[in-house]
């Protein structure tokens, strides 16, 4: 088996062909399976090769080439859309996020980002088996690899356990069998039982899925130890059978053996663990001979720092009025358990029947804040709107503006605020901000700046601060689910 090349790219850097071939030492033919392969699956696109995309940050879909980027080198620029740990064959790619610019090879940021994507992904406990879907779906060994470990160590191994009837022994007694089998003296009209059958349980450990168990998660460790991503996931390596998968039998042999199994194993966890390990035999390759993509990560990280925010920032919007602490208490007109998100109003589309009279439809989907909390800062209860955005601004007094979010989400800022403004009069908040919260590698908050639009300035709407958040310290509290002081903020 060939050495892994393991490398570090940052997401939304561009790179051409070239660069790619040299830093994962393929060649001609191998990068263009790799691209091909890459493109298919979502995680990479290709923009055109110009001066302007080269200085870009942030990818839009207008940015997708259309052209054959198969025709030159340096036709194109490819960009990796996804963070986290993909695997190729042999070739491991760590994708950081975009906004880590000066360190080339962030190790303890990568990690910090993996126990976070960890935790995001543990809300759906899903095991993703497979990437994709229909033609581009492949099996996703990486995935289940990390699964079967990580269960291993939270778990323990997969045991069968044989019950044990004994006479006199420490366990609890059997009175059926005791009567109907034992010898009694009677003593005073009362029955004195010369031996006891007890009962006892035995864990089983010549049990054929305990073995088996031993010897997948041992290869799944040696596996990734050696494409060095056990470190990366902070994994202890378990090396525990002297047994190989062969000394059980063939794959086949070992797939019916699961079957059944299966049929009569009734514990939820036990089931998740069999038909783990059924898909891991039968789609067995080893992590260098997976021709399809493995991966563990993301290629929507802008819902990852959105969930980061919510819960840092204590977020709101489906709490009932009841829960919150209002300066005057819940005003007339509203119902204590109405949710901040009920009170945003919905579209309304009216129509007109056969004979003329109108009819009214309201729309099931209305304006959705990221971020909607309330606190007190220096005695005043105050109104916050957040939004979380995954971007890299760059607002410089000598550099042309990019990486800013647009218009649209300019625009239903404020709107926010306007959704919220007969609220807020009807319960007395005095104070009312409005902030984008974007990402940054640095260790403090910095106040960025003020987008504004002077047509809703003059509807005494709050223009939207921006501040730079430390990503570090966002995930320090997302880990550990705790919240950061809204004063912190400084609005």
């Amino acid at each position: 088996m060939d050495a892994f090349v393991s490398k570090y790219v940052r997401e939304q850097k561009r790179y051409t062909k070239n660069d790619l071939r040299t830093l994962f030492s393929f060649t001609e033919e191998e990068i263009q399976a790799f691209l091909r392969r890459l493109k298919a699956y979502g995680v990479m696109k290709a923009v055109k090769n110009t001066p302007l995309q080269m200085e870009l940050s942030d990818l839009t879909d207008e940015d997708i080439a259309i052209t054959d980027d198969a025709t030159g080198s340096n036709d194109c620029f490819y960009v990796f859309n996804f963070v986290g740990v993909l695997t190729v064959g042999n070739r491991v790619i760590k994708c950081f996020p975009k906004y880590i610019t000066q360190n080339p090879e962030p190790t303890a940021e990568m990690k910090q980002t993996i126990k976070v994507l960890q935790r995001y992904g543990s809300k759906e406990q899903i095991i993703n088996m497979y990437n994709g879907d229909g033609q581009n779906s492949s099996f996703n060994l990486l995935a289940v690899m990390l699964f079967l470990l990580d269960d291993y160590h939270q778990n323990g191994l997969y045991i069968n356990t044989e019950d044990i009837v004994e006479l006199n022994g420490e366990g609890p007694i059997l009175w059926e069998q005791t009567i109907n089998n034992g010898f009694a003296i009677i003593s005073n009209s009362r029955p004195y039982y010369v031996d006891l059958y007890t009962h006892r349980s035995v864990d089983d450990e010549n049990d054929f899925f305990y073995r088996l168990h031993k010897c997948v998660v041992t290869e799944c460790s040696q596996q990734l130890r050696e494409a060095g991503i056990l470190d990366l996931f902070d994994m202890v390596e378990a090396d525990i059978s002297d047994e190989t998968r062969g000394d059980l039998g063939d794959d086949d042999y070992i797939l019916y053996r699961l079957q059944s199994e299966l049929n009569v194993q009734y514990n939820t966890h036990k089931q998740v663990l069999l038909k783990t390990l059924y898909a891991y035999i039968a789609h067995h390759r080893t992590l260098a001979e997976n021709f399809g993509i493995s991966m563990y990560g993301t290629t929507s990280f802008n819902l990852v720092w959105e969930d980061v925010c919510k819960e840092v920032f204590n977020d709101r919007l489906n709490t009932q009025l009841r829960n919150l602490q209002l300066p005057n208490g819940i005003a007339a007109g509203y119902t204590p358990t109405d949710q901040l998100i009920s009170i945003i109003e919905k579209p309304k589309w009216q129509g007109w029947k056969e004979d003329g009279t109108p009819f009214e439809k309201e729309a099931a989907d209305t304006l959705i804040p990221d971020i909607i909390t309330l606190a007190d800062i220096d005695g005043a209860c105050s109104f916050i709107i957040l939004d979380a955005k995954y971007y890299c601004i760059q607002l410089e007094p000598n550099k042309v503006l990019r990486g800013q979010p647009g218009v649209g989400d300019v625009t239903k800022q404020y709107l926010y605020q306007l959704a919220y403004k007969q609220f807020i009069a009807d319960h007395g908040i005095g104070i009312v901000r409005n902030c984008f919260l974007m990402p940054t590698e640095k260790d403090t908050i910095i106040k960025k700046g003020i987008a504004r639009m002077q047509m809703l300035e003059q509807l005494n709407l709050q223009n939207i601060q921006i501040r730079l958040l430390p990503a570090q310290k966002m995930y320090e509290l997302y880990l550990a689910k705790r919240k950061m002081n809204i004063s912190d903020l400084e609005l």
